[in-house]
């Protein structure tokens, strides 16, 4: 089968002489911490994002209190001038509960990739990290050289030959990821797949997702999850290019776990499209979400727009009903509180003014920050979306939007009509 198109990740390591070896390897976080390599330097894809790594969220305030020199009492200034302190996120540890041996073992096993690359559908792309795929598939050197997938069922194969064999009996009914399809919009399409229903489906496709995120740890146990798999549509089918993962149900207000885009379909917009539709979703259960925290520096990379540009464009359509709390926006937005002051953090339009914040937002600043801060296509459409989300008890539920406390204007207007 002949690609298409080739697509291959260049990143620049400082690791020495260890890049001359000419084996692709790829290092633990606890080796790079050893050597003194920055963990930021392990990853370059805008849109291949694994949001459960624990790396902290730096906030200008412990910018200004590191800075020494009586950084604290310049913190507190800082603060009261337009900042909200935030509480960095806890460092994550994936190896914690191993001991020396068995950490040694392991990062013996996962230091080298064991697929060159993978093969999904015309495009042909070298892989990144190491991906633990079922050692039925690895030849006499433990190395794949090529990895075949299906992009129908994502059934793995060796060799081209069987792939070919195996697409040609599959009838055309079946050229589409399993599970219900929620969303059409010319010719993108998003499937919801049950990872208890499709159990082999959601499975390859975490090995797949492992073989370009380095801190992925979800393979096996993917019941509790709900996999979107976001497809382009020809003639052919239905080809995927992207997925993200959320919990069934989640106990602390999680809309997403893991996210990606195919390495050879980034730079389209897939990946804030994933982003949005994770809270079209949230606004269908009339709830309030966020990604899973602690969230990565690439996490952060991918959210921070979509989050920035909504809040503006939100803004900028209710500047005529005057005031607007936070919780306003998080409820009508569905993006959780916390997540919202972060981003006018980041916008700059948060004020500290006599004890109480402000959203210091005129007109002629909203249009500017608009034009920095647009809402890029391809933009998820409500009216083509399909679904109805798990019905829960809304009383015991705190991230339902009803559960929320009122916000002033809503009280007053409760206490004119009494």
């Amino acid at each position: 089968m002949d690609a298409a198109a080739t697509t291959t990740a260049s990143t620049e390591y400082t690791l020495g002489e260890e890049e001359e070896m000419g084996v692709a390897q790829r290092l633990t976080r606890r080796q790079r911490k050893r050597r003194g390599t920055s963990d930021n330097a392990a990853n370059t894809a805008e849109n291949a994002v694994d949001l459960t790594e624990g790396s902290d969220v730096t906030s200008p305030v412990s910018n200004v209190a590191a800075s020494g020199g009586g950084g604290a009492k310049k913190a507190e200034e800082h603060i009261g001038v337009d900042v909200v302190a935030t509480v960095p996120a806890q460092e994550l540890d994936e190896h914690e509960g191993l001991d020396e041996a068995s950490l040694r073992e392991h990062e013996e096993v996962t230091k080298v990739k064991n697929v060159m690359q993978v093969q999904l559908g015309p495009f042909r792309m070298e892989t990144w990290y190491f991906s633990p795929i079922p050692k039925e598939l690895l030849k006499d050197g433990g190395v794949v050289e090529v990895l075949y997938v299906c992009e129908f069922t994502l059934n793995f194969f060796t060799r081209s030959e069987e792939l070919l064999r195996y697409q040609s009996k599959l009838p055309q009914d079946r050229r589409h990821p399993p599970g219900n399809e929620i969303y059409r919009n010319k010719n993108l399409s998003m499937f919801e797949v049950d990872g208890f229903d499709e159990r082999i489906y959601c499975q390859n496709l975490c090995y797949i997702a492992k073989m370009f995120l380095d801190h992925k740890t979800l393979y096996y146990d993917v019941d509790p999850f709900l996999f979107y798999v976001l497809c382009e549509v020809d003639e052919r089918g239905f080809h995927p290019v992207g997925y993200y993962s959320k919990e069934k149900y989640s106990d602390v207000g999680y809309n997403l776990a893991c996210i990606l885009t195919f390495p050879s379909q980034q730079r389209k917009g897939y990946g804030r499209f994933l982003i949005s539709f994770s809270y079209e979703l949230t606004k269908k259960e009339e709830k309030v979400g966020s990604p899973e925290k602690p969230i990565s520096d690439l996490g952060q990379q991918a959210y921070l727009p979509y989050w920035t540009s909504t809040i503006v464009d939100f803004l900028r359509k209710t500047d005529d009903e005057g005031s607007m709390s936070i919780m306003d926006i998080s409820k009508r937005t569905s993006i959780m509180a916390e997540d919202i002051v972060f981003a006018l953090n980041q916008l700059g339009i948060l004020k500290f003014i006599n004890g109480v914040y402000f959203i210091a937002a005129e007109r002629n600043l909203l249009d500017q920050l608009a034009m920095k801060h647009p809402v890029k296509e391809p933009k998820v459409d409500p009216t083509k979306l399909h679904w109805t989300p798990f019905i829960t008890d809304v009383k015991r539920d705190k991230f339902s939007i009803h559960s929320k406390k009122p916000s002033v204007r809503d009280e007053e207007f409760r206490g004119c009509t009494e």
